[in-house]
């Protein structure tokens, strides 16, 4: 018999993915026809959620010849995967773990000059020559060689007999912020830095610094290649507009498990926080947050059952969730979407972030692992 799924799922479009990238790629040429930039497609964090594995592949199919992702581990599991792209490695590299670099064909940040002579040391080991990206810290004070301080900390690295420099970024820590001054400071530090990098002898083939919401608001940050995340999966950072046709790849649904009346002054949840106040039927819904839904949902978010939002009432439960379906004739069974369109509405994960006080990162990332993902569009 065939593995049976639970009725909480995420449905995954890989036909979307890939016009979304498509439809990024055909924007950067519009925009800038010579010398059009190239792309860094970021699966980090399990492709926010949408599965690495599925979705580096439709990448691939879709042509992107770079990913990226947060960690050795996570640039492993691609590989063993079959992902023949280049893999970068955002995040910081332990020395515990570098041998992953070799067996992976993985391409490091470096970004400090401790990192700098572990990778050295392991790629002397390995007889190797090592291509690796260089990380600027231009003010988000996270990861990053200091950008005024290169003429003291890079020149031992740029020495290094196994390590060639192939590409130097940054990182914007305010861009989805149109208020914030920092970003184009760190416009101006990042520049600063490139010049320095060069006055010390260094060639680097390319340049980045541009993440999803840096992409949609200044062309002057492209550079030659640019990283969009979220814009893959079809999420616009808030608060920005979007300028790019793009289509959501992400749907998350279930099923009403059960339908039952409440009398008015009746209570229902944990807490008993919701009291109706008059006769009300509600439906039990298999999804809470052990699947990745916010507690914060009850009382403020809703569902669409039958092509109509039905308020989450009561309290998100490990497993249930529970939605007010009053007049909606409701049955078991029925088609429950948390995130996506049903009918003619729709509940996108930036409005759920809005709802809760939260990013559409964190939504679609928190998706949990026992929810099954079902794809399509491959």
């Amino acid at each position: 018999m065939p593995e049976r799924i639970r009725p909480t799922v995420a449905r995954v479009d890989l036909g979307a993915l890939k016009s979304n990238y498509r439809a990024i790629v055909d924007h950067l040429a519009r925009e800038r026809p010579a010398g059009t930039p190239g792309v860094i497609a970021v699966v980090k964090a399990n492709a926010y959620g949408h599965g690495a594995v599925q979705i580096a592949r439709a990448l691939e199919d879709a042509g992107a010849d770079l990913l990226a992702c947060a960690d050795i581990e996570e640039g492993a599991v691609l590989r063993a995967a079959g992902v023949r792209a280049e893999i970068l490695v955002f995040g910081a590299l332990s020395v515990s773990d570098l041998d992953g670099l070799f067996d992976g064909r993985l391409t490091p940040t470096i970004s400090s000059p401790g990192a700098a002579r572990a990778v050295q040391a392991a790629a002397a080991r390995y007889k190797a020559r090592l291509r690796y990206h260089l990380k600027i810290d231009t003010g988000m004070n996270r990861l990053g060689f200091r950008f005024d301080n290169l003429g003291r900390t890079l020149p031992e690295l740029l020495r290094s007999g196994n390590l060639e420099l192939d590409a130097v970024f940054t990182h914007f820590a305010t861009a989805d912020d149109p208020e914030s001054p920092l970003f184009d400071e760190q416009r101006r530090r990042f520049e600063q830095a490139l010049a320095a990098v060069e006055a010390l002898g260094a060639r680097p083939r390319y340049r980045h610094a541009a993440n999803s919401a840096a992409l949609l608001r200044d062309p002057r940050v492209w550079f030659d290649r640019v990283r969009p995340g979220l814009l893959l999966y079809g999420i616009v950072p808030p608060p920005l507009a979007p300028t790019i046709e793009l289509t959501p790849v992400m749907t998350l649904m279930s099923r009403v498990v059960a339908v039952k009346g409440m009398r008015a002054l009746e209570t229902t949840g944990y807490g008993a926080r919701f009291t109706a106040k008059r006769a009300t039927t509600i439906a039990i819904v298999p999804a809470g947050y052990a699947d990745g839904l916010d507690l914060r949902l009850a009382g403020r978010g809703a569902v669409l059952i039958r092509g109509r939002r039905a308020p989450i009432v009561g309290s998100v439960c490990m497993d249930m969730l529970i939605a007010d379906v009053t007049g909606m004739d409701a049955s078991p069974g029925d088609e429950v979407v948390l995130i996506g369109r049903q009918g003619g509405d729709c509940i996108d994960a930036r409005e759920m972030a809005d709802t809760i006080g939260s990013i559409p990162w964190e939504i679609v990332c928190r998706v949990g692992g026992r929810i099954e993902r079902v794809y399509a569009g491959a």
